[in-house]
């Protein structure tokens, strides 16, 4: 990959990239680095990338960056979340139909809600999507079959319909 080819890459994908990190992580910065990072490994491995590929490789990179983060801050968030005498820490807040969407995608698996956000946000094809995340198409439209049924579920269920 030439200089050229990696410049129009960066043109042509990073705010797809970036979109699609930060509808899953909800954090801009976080969001930000993650987008960087990818970008650096694609220049750093612009020898062996063809340009072709770039597109998925950004993605596949910035996908697992993500679930890297996302892991990391689940660890700290959980020893923040304990108060000293072991119990656990609720926060109250207003139902909105916002904050409903939200909890529903943070039931779903990381695999799960990446596979939602990239097909119904991003408008990726199956084929796209099981190149950026490693499966096969079988296995992108099984998972995203599944994802949905979780979303649908939680989404009808009486406490969250008013």
């Amino acid at each position: 990959m030439t200089e050229k080819e990696y410049n129009y890459c960066v043109s042509q994908y990073a705010d797809n990239v970036y979109r699609f990190i930060v509808k899953n992580l909800r954090h801009e910065e976080d969001a930000r680095d993650i987008v960087q990072t990818a970008f650096e490994k694609l220049w750093r491995n612009r020898e062996t990338v063809e340009t072709d590929k770039s597109k998925s490789y950004l993605f596949t990179v910035a996908y697992n960056q993500m679930i890297d983060h996302i892991r990391k801050n689940k660890r700290i968030q959980l020893k923040e979340d304990f108060q000293e005498d072991g119990r656990v820490q609720f926060q109250s807040g207003g139902n909105n139909l916002k904050k409903t969407l939200m909890e529903a995608l943070n039931r779903l698996s990381e695999t799960q809600k990446s596979l939602v956000m990239l097909k119904d946000y991003e408008g990726y094809s199956y084929e796209e999507i099981g190149q950026i995340m490693g499966l096969n198409e079988s296995q992108v439209k099984v998972y995203l079959h599944r994802a949905r049924l979780t979303l649908r579920n939680y989404l009808v269920s009486p406490e969250n319909v008013r």
